[in-house]
């Protein structure tokens, strides 16, 4: 079993951790900022997910993190949460455009999450990581985290790792 990273950036990196961490095939979930190139070579609330690709594929960890955060609206507040799969190789980075033209077709807007290049990484402080793990019971987990749970639970119920979910 090979383990690979890819990192993802969208909305609060709270939530987005916990999305991942629920997932079978995620080994670990690193909270914190990412930067790229260019115009997005400022730091961006994002995670790198280490998953194995033989329990699950990069199609499915990018169908996730499309679903679970705001991929249609550039919104106020896309420089600090980005919405991006950030890539580590040209590999990654052509199969990254190809799966996001593919589900397109299930989306009535167009996506706006980038495909960016990955640079650099600053960890969440320890007090901060494993939040939703931590904090089930805090009102921002209540309110924000739970119902993307409740989404996995009902649209991706066979790739969840029902014993790493609380409600």
């Amino acid at each position: 079993m090979e383990l690979t990273k890819i990192a993802f950036g969208g909305g609060c990196h709270w939530c987005t951790e916990a999305v991942f961490q629920s997932l079978i095939g995620v080994k670990k979930v690193e909270q914190g900022w990412v930067t790229s190139t260019e115009k997005n070579n400022t730091f961006s609330e994002a995670v790198i997910v280490h998953f194995y690709a033989d329990k699950i594929e990069l199609k499915t960890l990018i169908e996730v993190h499309l679903l679970t955060h705001k991929s249609t609206s550039n919104h106020s507040m896309r420089r600090k949460y980005r919405s991006a799969v950030y890539y580590f190789t040209n590999h990654q980075k052509e199969g990254v455009f190809k799966i996001i033209e593919e589900l397109q077709s299930n989306f009535n807007e167009k996506i706006i999450t980038q495909t960016l290049e990955f640079k650099r990484f600053k960890s969440s402080t320890e007090e901060f990581q494993n939040y939703y793990k931590s904090n089930p019971k805090k009102p921002f987990c209540k309110n924000y985290i739970q119902p993307k749970l409740k989404f996995l639970l009902e649209n991706f119920s066979n790739k969840i790792d029902n014993s790493k979910v609380k409600q």
